[in-house]
């Protein structure tokens, strides 16, 4: 075993994230060799122990079951149909404004992200069936990428969100606040978005021209059927899971059960439903919750020899000693939170991250809830700042070849909306009603 200072761990454990990451390995695969390999070094064998424990108290964790329901129900919906649905009824009412489409697309990624769940099938829907309409219609390629993308990344914040049922017991906090807390920061985005498209739009109007009017020439009753059509079973999706854990009905975990039944139905509704609908749907939940518990339970273990060997401590002190008092450390953990999503997947920052700075929060007196989410509300940027951006990257590759959509283009498109999501982060941090709101009416 070796004897080495905690600061000279630390930056051992950390900058060996960051290389492995870096060359190009699986997140999951990285921080277990880190963890397991310094482990070995500094405690011999009894890191294998520790490991077992670690995984055995995440993978039997009550709140992680949530997972996979919601995954299922973010798939299911995917394959229901119900995004075609929904974009024909906004179309029609949207769609005669200049940047009309692009609204349209935030709107659509708004009501699909309080279903959904699941930033792939989100940005994939989207990249689908609202690129191709802008792009024909002779929409800015930057700025039709840039709304998908930034419509698209919503799916990760408001609930039903993957990110706050990882996020919730790795803090220690209450899963169905945090559902609660991230409604108004989430629909505060998506006006910051529809503002931010609509003043281009006036100012460039070259950059997104109205849907001709023999597209969208349909009598106001029908226009209003479509949007009851499209809406109402979406609503219910939605009521099927905050409602009931808003009312103190049931928990996230039983709640995400509804939510997946309600999502079958739905699909069987639309007649989208068959065996095979089912079969890719629960392969690809499979898929996607077992990429989750590799990054997990590997992270966890790195955390368990990070924290045994003092490395917590070291952080921080470093966090803690920032100048400006405790908006200077906070301004810090943002900071270092917003560096990390460029380089890293936001489960990795979840596992690894959070359980280091959590108590940080907590010793310099700010709400657990309105911590976490604006945690939360920054890691959104962590899905459009490459290197790592995973909007980029489904985007790239869901996007139909013959629109001619390139990376650049992307990129240029999602600058805006990051930039958004700082002024975000500013009006939460001047109005923490914004978060904490909700969460104080529910329903115990």
């Amino acid at each position: 075993m070796i004897d080495l200072s905690p600061e000279i761990i630390t930056v051992i454990m950390l900058a060996g994230i960051l290389f492995g990451v870096l060359l190009g390995y699986h997140t999951g695969i990285v921080v277990g060799a880190v963890g397991i390999a310094v482990g070995y070094m500094l405690f011999g064998s009894t890191v294998f122990e520790l490991v077992y424990q670690r995984f055995y108290t995440i993978i039997l964790s009550y709140p992680f079951l949530a997972a996979p329901l919601f995954i299922f129900l973010g798939a299911m919906l995917e394959r229901s149909g119900v995004a075609e649905t929904l974009y024909d009824a906004l179309y029609v009412w949207l769609g005669g404004l200049r940047g009309g489409l692009a609204i349209t697309t935030v709107l659509m990624g708004t009501i699909l992200a309080a279903c959904v769940g699941i930033i792939g099938a989100s940005v994939t829907m989207l990249s689908l069936v609202a690129l191709p309409a802008m792009i024909n219609r002779g929409y800015s390629k930057s700025l039709a990428s840039g709304s998908v993308c930034a419509g698209g990344t919503l799916g990760i914040l408001i609930p039903p969100s993957i990110m706050l049922v990882i996020y919730g017991p790795m803090a220690t906090v209450s899963v169905g606040k945090l559902f609660m807390a991230a409604m108004f920061p989430g629909l505060l985005l998506s006006f910051l978005y529809c503002i931010y498209i609509a003043v281009r739009c006036l100012l460039q109007p070259q950059v997104a021209p109205p849907v001709p009017i023999e597209e969208r020439r349909i009598s106001f009753l029908r226009k209003t059927l479509k949007v009851i059509i499209a809406v109402v079973p979406t609503a219910i999706i939605i009521l099927s899971v905050l409602g009931t854990i808003f009312f103190g009905l049931a928990p996230p975990t039983e709640a995400g059960a509804i939510g997946a039944f309600a999502a079958t139905l739905l699909a069987i509704v639309y007649r989208k439903f068959s065996f095979k609908t089912l079969r890719e749907t629960v392969l690809r939940t499979m898929h996607i919750t077992s990429m989750i518990m590799l990054i997990g339970v590997m992270s966890v273990a790195f955390v368990g020899v990070f924290m045994l060997a003092r490395c917590g401590n070291v952080v921080q002190d470093v966090i803690m000693s920032a100048p400006g008092g405790k908006w200077g450390v906070f301004a810090v953990i943002m900071f270092i939170v917003f560096i990390l999503g460029f380089f890293i997947e936001w489960i990795g920052i979840v596992f690894i991250i959070i359980p280091i700075v959590t108590p940080v929060g907590t010793a310099l007196g700010f709400d657990p809830v309105w911590f976490g989410m604006m945690i939360c509300v920054n890691l959104q940027m962590a899905f459009m700042t490459p290197p790592f951006a995973s909007a980029i990257f489904y985007l790239r590759g869901s996007a139909p070849k013959e629109l001619g959509i390139t990376m650049p283009d992307i990129i240029k498109g999602v600058v805006p909306f990051v930039l958004l999501i700082m002024v975000a982060l500013a009006l939460c941090t001047l109005f923490p009603q914004i978060i904490l709101w909700l969460p104080g009416q529910m329903i115990r």
